[in-house]
Parts: structure tokens; sequence; C-alpha cells
């Protein structure tokens, strides 16, 4: 019996093709334990795959049939090939960043195996500092980046002398394992018109409460104040259709740096990724010549799941959308941070003031546009109804270890949609706040300048603060 998938997860699916693949992914790089070597690293991750141990939500196989109506579900591998999903790579000399980052971007360019469950872990030696790093992939259809984030958690310690922990892919110890429920599953064609109809009803309230938020969202979107829509956004080159190579670069600065700023511009660690990555964009298109009258209009995903729940799937999609006028007309950043802060804080006051199924509701039609172009299997729109996403997820607040080893950098890297040539997501860990920026290779070439431009405008706003 399959489990059902949500429409937002479903839509991962339905708009995957060789030019638009539908995974997330995360790369860790992790110091060895004292008196230990990369090697020993590497033997722990070995023994780990030995015993085929898989958790429940990586044993997760997408299908459809005649009983769920062609729609997409989820079934339950009996056994999963774990060498299949866990490879071994190896850096070219000398085994650097650079070398580190060309690698995980060819990785990230490649389709997972939709006959299988929709994951890969890379372990990659050969780093010349002594390090190990580990690249993960799973498919957005079943997990989020927040969701992953929980995941990646749970699979570390706090403890830097515990030992015999899982592989990430393993299942957790202290795991709450949850029975698969008969309510979960897709009921049997002839009863749909029944759990339609008690559906129907119990949504109807809901219904009614949307009516208002639809008015003043649609006002708050012809004023480019925030909120799920936007009506459109300037056309830019990154805006163009797009392929299935891709460029991924980071790079990571004090986190203590960011709070410090946020504190004295009164604003959030959130704004103030925006306003960075405002101003990087604004300086990214100027050199190039191609900066738009119009300000850049970001989709901001915000994530719904509040306090995790151990007894909670930990896999799927609840995030609601923000839009964001950037401010990239304005020179000055002072100016740009105000209009950021001011749109972020009308939308989330408007997300309060709805249920969460409203906000899925508003979110789901502001994306509209985009799931319209990736279920028609168009190459981008030529007006879009957004430039960019970029995205905040809260990463480990303390030191993590895996078995002794400490967990030193997390780079997150996302999905470069249809029409849009790159996404900015920022993570933070421990004390670093990271920048992953995943492009098309052929739509953005090389982005190493947006980290340059990054550091700038951390200059130019804390300037502006009086740092």
């Amino acid at each position: 019996m399959l489990l059902p998938m949500s429409p937002t997860d479903s839509l991962f699916l339905l708009g995957e093709s060789r030019e638009h693949p539908m995974h997330v992914g995360g790369l860790a790089v992790f110091t060895p334990p004292d008196g230990a070597d990369a090697a020993d690293v590497r033997a722990m991750f070995e023994d780990a795959l030995t015993s085929g141990e898989v958790a429940p939500l990586f044993r997760r196989r997408a299908r459809r049939s005649v009983t769920t109506l062609g729609q997409w579900g989820w079934d339950t591998a009996d056994q999963v090939d774990v060498g299949h999903h866990v490879r071994r790579d190896a850096l070219p000399r000398p085994g650097g960043t650079k070398e580190l980052l060309t690698l995980v971007s060819r990785l990230h360019a490649t389709l997972l195996d939709r006959s299988r469950p929709l994951w890969e872990v890379h372990l990659i030696e050969g780093l010349a500092d002594g390090r190990y790093a580990v690249y993960t992939k799973i498919h957005h259809a079943l997990a989020d980046g927040a969701s992953a984030m929980a995941m990646l958690r749970r699979s570390m310690s706090e403890d830097a002398d515990r030992r015999g922990m899982p592989a990430p892919w393993q299942p957790s110890a202290t795991a709450v394992r949850r029975a698969s429920s008969p309510s979960l599953s897709i009921p049997n064609p002839l009863a749909l018109p029944g759990h339609a109809l008690r559906a129907a009803r119990g949504v109807a309230g809901e219904v009614a409460g949307l009516v208002p938020a639809i008015a003043g969202t649609v006002d708050k979107a012809r004023h480019s104040r925030g909120g799920p829509l936007s009506w459109t956004a300037p056309h830019t080159v990154l805006n163009v259709p797009i392929g299935g190579a891709r460029h991924f670069t980071a790079r990571s600065w004090p986190l203590e740096r960011i709070r410090l700023l946020a504190k004295l511009a009164d604003a959030t660690i959130n704004d103030i990724v925006l306003a960075l990555s405002a101003g990087a964009l604004r300086r990214f298109l100027d050199e190039l010549g191609a900066l738009p009258t119009d300000p850049l209009i970001a989709m901001v995903p915000v994530n719904l799941r509040g306090d995790a729940d151990p007894g909670a799937d930990p896999g799927g999609n609840r995030v609601g959308i923000l839009m964001c006028n950037l401010a990239t007309h304005l020179p000055d950043p002072a100016h740009r941070l105000e209009t950021i802060r001011s749109c972020m804080r009308e939308g989330k006051a408007a997300l309060r003031s709805m249920s969460q199924a409203q906000v899925l509701a508003l979110s789901a039609l502001g994306a509209a546009p985009l799931g319209l172009e990736l279920l028609a299997g168009r190459r981008g729109p030529q007006r879009p109804p957004f430039n960019v996403v970029i995205s905040n997820v809260a990463g480990p607040r303390t030191p993590l270890y895996w078995n002794g080893a400490r967990l030193d950098a997390l780079y997150p890297l996302s999905i470069p949609v249809t029409g849009q040539g790159l996404n900015i997501t920022a993570t933070s860990s421990d004390d670093q706040l990271v920048f992953g920026l995943t492009g098309c290779r052929a739509a953005v070439g090389d982005l190493n300048p947006m980290l340059d431009h990054l550091h700038t405008e951390l200059d130019a706003l804390e300037q502006v603060v009086g740092l």
C-alpha cells in the first residue's frame, strides 16, 4: 500500500527533467578526532556500510499506479542496495577547496535514480589539510532544507567523546519509530467521493477565511510590500533558460559578526542575509551592465514546521513563501536594508494572521507561475514573478561531532529552478554563517565574484551602523 504524497512534494517529481534536477544537497567537512586522521574517519563510514541498516525515510521510493489514480505516492523498499547509494570519491591534487567544490558541482548536476530511494551519500577523501568530506543529496520531494538539516542534527552529537554512532543514512538509536497507519494509505478509488466530501467540510472554514487573506495579499503585491504574491519582476540575465550543468561555490563569515550587525540595525539575521544578497546581486549585475531599473524580487521560503516533534514525519515539504523587494535599484545599502526589513516584517505579520492551511494555499498561489512552467516543461518565463530564490536555513547552534569527528563546515546546495539561473542559500553552523551559491553553469558561469560582492556588502552595512 502506497503512502500518499502531498501535491507540493509531487510537483518536484512532475517538474524534474535532465535540465532541472530537483534535489537539494549538503557538503559536510569533518576534522578527525585527536590522534586520528582522515583514513580513520573513512574506516568508520566503511564499517557502517557493512551493516546494511537504512532508516525508514531513506527506504522510501516514489511510485504511482492505477490504485493511486496516477498520482505519486511512497512505497517502502524491503531491501536497499547501500553500496549504490553510498559512494566513494577522491580529490585530485592539490586537494584544496577549489577541487572539492568542483567535484561537488559535478555530483550535484546528476539526476537521482527514480527506481530506487531518492538519495545519495558521497564519501570524499584526498583533502590536503587532513580533513574528510561527505556530500549528501536528497530529492526535494523527500525532504526540504529544514527537514534535511534536522536529520543531520539527529545523526550527530554535542559530545566529542561519544562513539558507536550510526551513519546519517542509518536509523538513530533514539529515533521514534512509527508504524505505518492505515489512515495514511491512499484510499480505495471507490471511497474517494466520501473522503472528498469529508475533506471539503473540514476546510470550509479555511476557505471562508481565505477570501480576506487573498484581498490583503493582492494589495501588498500591488505595492511591493511583501506577502506570498508578486505580480511581476524585471527580466534579468539570471532569468533565462537553464541547463543541467551546475556551478557551486561557497564562503563563510563569523556568525557573531552577522548577529551584531542585525542587532545594531534592528533587523533579523534573515533580513541581513537578504540585504547582503541584494547588494551582491546589484554589484554583480552592474558589473555586467545589466542592472534593471526596477528592483529584483526574491522568493523567500518560510519554514512552517515550528518546534521539532520527535514523532512527526521528518520528510516532505512544509514551507510557505514570501516575496521580498530587494531594492536593488537603490544605491544606498542602508535604504536597501530598510526596504527589505519593512517588506519582510509586513509579510511575516500577514502570515501570522493566517492559519497554516491558508499560508500554504496562498504560497501555492504565489508559486503557481513557476509550477505551471515546470508542469508544461517550458524553460522559463520571459517576465518572471520573481528573480531569485533566497533561503536561510537554521543549522546547528553548537559544535557537533560524529564519532569524535568535528563538523567543521557545512555548505548548502540547492536548486536553480526553471528560468532561474541562480539559487542563494545560507545556513548557520556553530559559529559560522555560510552562503552557498548554486547556479546553472551555462546561464551564470563563474559565481566566485558574487562571494567577493557579499563580503564588500557586509563591510558596507557595518559602516552604515557604525561598526
